[in-house]
């Protein structure tokens, strides 16, 4: 007979709540500034486009900057994520499911 796993008592696992609050706040906070970042270009180049027209080198000004800083800040958040997941999350989740067989309720 295969075994099955009660996932509801897994859900239940004080680990996984704690795992899933503690992923979702560092979502949430990357998410925000994220959100935070890229509507400060939109409104920067509505409001303040005499800002962004200051040249830097050559063509080069601070809007064109900003605009290519909105790539760097995905990469950036991406390896904050990859690297917190890696040390952390994936570590309390691989935790939880080789012990989800033992956690009361498997059917």
């Amino acid at each position: 007979m295969p075994l099955t796993i009660h996932w509801e008592a897994v859900e239940a696992d004080p680990r996984f709540q704690q795992l899933h609050r503690d992923k979702n706040r560092f979502l949430w906070r990357m998410m925000l500034f994220a959100l935070i970042f890229y509507f400060l270009l939109l409104i920067c180049t509505a409001y303040f486009q005499h800002t962004l027209n200051i040249k830097i080198w050559g063509v080069i000004n601070i809007g064109l900057l900003f605009a290519l800083a909105q790539f760097v800040v995905a990469w950036v958040i991406a390896a904050i994520y990859a690297k917190r997941a890696n040390s952390e999350f994936d570590a309390r989740a691989k935790a939880l499911v080789d012990d989800a067989l033992n956690i009361k309720g498997v059917v």
